[in-house]
């Protein structure tokens, strides 16, 4: 009888599973992770991705500003910090929106345009700084929807892009190192 007691416990111990949901739980947080994460992705998918984002918005605020050059022209010269360089700045920001976008396209050429993507998205956000210190008063000559926004959501906006090209620019660097190896 004390064996079969003993036999039955082990049994019974054998075959419970007090954490069995456990493992399910830890199964979908895993899966949570890698949709959060990304790390479903390919780094070549992730670069593609941030490059295509970069392309569509430097396209459309390129040409939001060349469908209304007239509006775009008059508030880069009514603007105290741009004046000196207006005609400059009128027709150079847009076409070279437009090259950098082109260059996105390019395999070869990414990551040159990645960088100067970063670039000009730093000098618009320290722009937007200065505007944000010195003239708050300021209409926004960005072009498009991207001009509806306030002067901090332009902050955080860049900050993302900004962000995106880092990331972009990382991920990149590290194929280039993979398939030079």
């Amino acid at each position: 009888m004390l064996s079969s007691l003993y036999h039955f416990k082990k049994s019974t111990i054998k075959h419970y599973q007090p954490f069995a949901m456990e493992g399910q739980a830890i199964q979908n947080r895993s899966a949570l992770m890698k949709i959060v994460t990304f790390s479903w992705l390919s780094k070549a998918t992730i670069v593609e991705i941030i490059s295509i984002l970069y392309s569509i918005l430097f396209l459309y605020t390129a040409v939001s500003k060349f469908m209304e050059l007239d509006v775009f022209q008059e508030q880069i010269a009514d603007n105290p910090i741009l004046q000196p360089v207006a005609p400059i700045i009128t027709w150079g920001v847009p076409i070279i929106e437009i090259i950098l976008s082109i260059i996105l396209f390019i395999p070869q050429w990414r990551l040159k345009g990645l960088y100067a993507s970063l670039a000009l998205m730093i000098a618009f956000t320290i722009y937007i700084g200065a505007i944000m210190i010195f003239y708050k008063e300021l209409p926004c000559s960005c072009g498009g929807i991207i001009s509806a926004l306030s002067w901090p959501a332009h902050l955080v906006f860049n900050g993302v892009f900004i962000l995106l090209a880092m990331i972009a620019i990382r991920l990149s660097r590290q194929l280039q190192r993979s398939t030079s190896n």
